[in-house]
């Protein structure tokens, strides 16, 4: 099978999970990888991706020479604002660097050569890919380096609970009350079947859920990760090791990346969920990936992973690009 050809090119914003999604596929795809973090200056920022005219205008000074040519011939962007470099792309180098965009655009996608959206994103076209969760690298050879990384999670009492903690969003308050009631569904977990508890919390979990968290859990085995003052991030140990995991539920890159474990994964709600993230949790419960807090779920689940077999998808589609070329 004939190899792409030529450089990757991912572009993102500062968000880690478009970050996360991005290099996933790009890194699958076989081809020299640049990561690229554009920021647009207004209007584009405000725009994007509608406003695509302009090129290296779009950018502030100091970024201008990073868009430039030679032109990749894969560009992957992730997010609203690399979606507008992702559609400019396709113009500048017309036919040769194959553009794809993940996430919902909120533009007809035909302005891209593939686009990639969650089928909760309800999503459709030609060239839409509909993968469940979101992409990440997550799989056995990930894990097993997670274990190796973290030989010390190995010693922590069974069964191993990782609690991965994000934060508020529109329409899901993870405020204190939200927490007291999770550390209360945890604490009677634990005294039942006993084990450790691992928690780790994102960029954008509050510190004074944090902080209620480090004192409901002191007298318990375990850790509580929340940055760089805790140490290094046990983030892939804690997944390698985890025989439960349970997630909140503001997160659908963390609830994907939990779901590609193969343990099993739990999630907490006191409220209604906006439409969307609705439609993500009920898809992972009718899949039998996702189930309540208390459930007793004790087998190994099928695991989530969807980034190899999609991007293999997209390298077909490349070389045969390539191929007329």
């Amino acid at each position: 099978m004939l190899k792409l050809r030529g450089e990757c090119w991912a572009i993102t914003d500062s968000a880690a999970g478009n970050q996360r999604q991005a290099l996933a596929l790009a890194e699958r795809l076989g081809l020299p990888v640049r990561h690229l973090i554009l920021e647009p200056r207004a209007p584009w920022s405000w725009l994007a991706p509608r406003l695509s005219i302009g090129g290296q205008l779009a950018l502030h000074l100091d970024q201008r020479d990073l868009f430039a040519p030679p032109w990749p011939s894969v560009a992957i962007g992730c997010g609203r604002s690399a979606a507008l470099f992702t559609r400019q792309l396709r113009r500048l180098s017309p036919s040769r660097c194959y553009t794809v965009q993940i996430l919902d655009p909120r533009i007809n996608p035909a302005h891209w050569d593939t686009v990639v959206a969650p089928k909760h994103d309800q999503l459709q076209g030609p060239n839409v890919l509909t993968p469940l969760g979101s992409l990440n690298t997550i799989d056995d050879v990930w894990l097993a380096d997670g274990r190796e990384s973290c030989p010390a999670l190995a010693e922590m009492p069974q069964p191993r609970v990782g609690v991965l903690v994000g934060g508020p969003r529109k329409g899901i308050a993870l405020d204190a009350d939200y927490a007291h009631q999770l550390a209360r569904h945890l604490l009677d977990r634990h005294q039942r079947e006993g084990g450790s508890l691992l928690v780790l919390a994102s960029r954008r979990t509050p510190s004074t859920l944090i902080e209620l968290f480090r004192e409901t859990f002191r007298a318990l085995p375990g850790l509580i990760w929340s940055g760089h003052d805790d140490g290094t991030n046990p983030y892939p140990g804690v997944l390698g090791w985890a025989d439960r995991l349970v997630v909140t539920p503001d997160s659908v890159n963390m609830l994907s990346e939990a779901c590609a474990v193969g343990c099993p994964v739990h999630t907490f709600t006191t409220a209604p969920l906006p439409a969307k993230i609705e439609r993500f949790h009920a898809a992972l419960c009718e899949a039998g990936l996702l189930h309540d807090i208390d459930s007793e779920v004790t087998d190994l689940q099928p695991p989530l992973r969807e980034t190899a077999a999609l991007a293999n998808e997209l390298c077909r589609r490349i070389r045969a690009r390539q191929a007329l070329s």
